[in-house]
This record gives C-alpha cells, structure tokens and sequence, in this order.
C-alpha cells in the first residue's frame, strides 16, 4: 500500500466541547505528489476547512469544505482541463478500543439513525488523519472521463460500418460451394 501524499493528524481525544476547525493545505510539493497519486496531470491548489465536534464520549462529527484546482486531460482532444472541485461532505467517527472490541456486543451496538446510510467511521486509535477524508472525496470527485464543454466523442467513418452477419458469410459458402 503507498504512502498518502499528504497527511495532518489530530488526537480526537484533545477536543474540547467548543469543536474546532482545522485548515488542511497543500503546498506545491505535495501538490505534485497529490497529481502523482491521483493521476491526473496537476493539481493546482488544495484546501480543505474540516470543523470536529465532540457528539460523545468516543464519538465526534467530521464536517469538511474541499477547495481543489486539478488539470486533467480530456479523453477527447487529450488537451489539458482546469477543474475546479468544491465539495462539502460530514462524517461521524467512533474510536473503538481494541481491548474493549467484543465480537457479540460490536454487532449489538451498531444502530443507525432513522434515515442515514452509513454508519459511523470505526477508529482503533484518537489520532486521526483529517486529509484522508479530503482525499477520498476528492479522488471521488473527479471525473473520470473529462472532456471540455464543446467537445463531443464521434465514432469515425470505419467504426460505423455494420460488420458483416455470420449468417451471410455462412450463406455466401453455401452458394459457393
């Protein structure tokens, strides 16, 4: 497994009932290595706003706003594309002892509140890396077949052409033959 591009941790268990609200920037370096672990031609800027708060004893709210400027290449005219990506998104995270884990009561504890779709982010220790999230999304956000506005993918003339039926190879045989 390779190593992130970036990283920024913070130990959950120091947060204050007040919250807090972290900015995770990248400079030009880690710019690169971002483009690099992404593969996409560049990455311009990378910034993200993550706001913790406490919900629990083991559990705090993730709330983040990414701030990305990618340069991809357009599967069209294999020009380069600036992409601006702003995205919000919000987790839940529970910090999980593994001394304490007990397979039967794990299961037991898990429940999901009315109407959500995803359970809390498990964590063995309260040392959490804030840029994983923001990496996820933002590796989530792109486009995976990028072109411009204006540009429209056109089957050339030869790949139009209706490819001959076996039948009427076969039929053409038969009168040959």
């Amino acid at each position: 497994m390779t190593a992130p591009p970036i990283e920024h941790f913070y130990d959950l268990s120091d947060l204050s009932n007040a919250g807090d609200e972290v900015v995770v920037s990248a400079n030009p370096d880690a710019c690169r290595r971002i483009a690099d672990w992404l593969d996409v031609e560049a990455v311009e800027k990378f910034a993200g706003t993550v706001t913790l708060r406490r919900i629990g004893a083991h559990r705090y709210g993730y709330a983040a706003r990414l701030d990305c400027d990618v340069v991809q290449q357009s599967v069209v005219s294999l020009k380069p594309l600036s992409i601006h990506i702003g995205h919000e998104f919000a987790r839940e995270l529970h910090v999980v002892h593994r001394a304490r884990r007990e397979p039967e009561r794990e299961a037991a504890e898990l429940t999901l509140a009315a109407g959500g779709d995803e359970a809390p982010e498990e964590l063995d220790s309260p040392n959490f890396d804030l840029a994983a999230p923001l990496l996820e999304e933002l590796s989530l956000s792109l486009d995976p077949y990028p072109r411009g506005a204006n540009e429209v993918f056109a089957a050339s003339d030869g790949a139009v052409a209706k490819p001959e039926s076996p039948f009427a190879i076969l039929k053409q045989l038969k009168k040959d033959g």
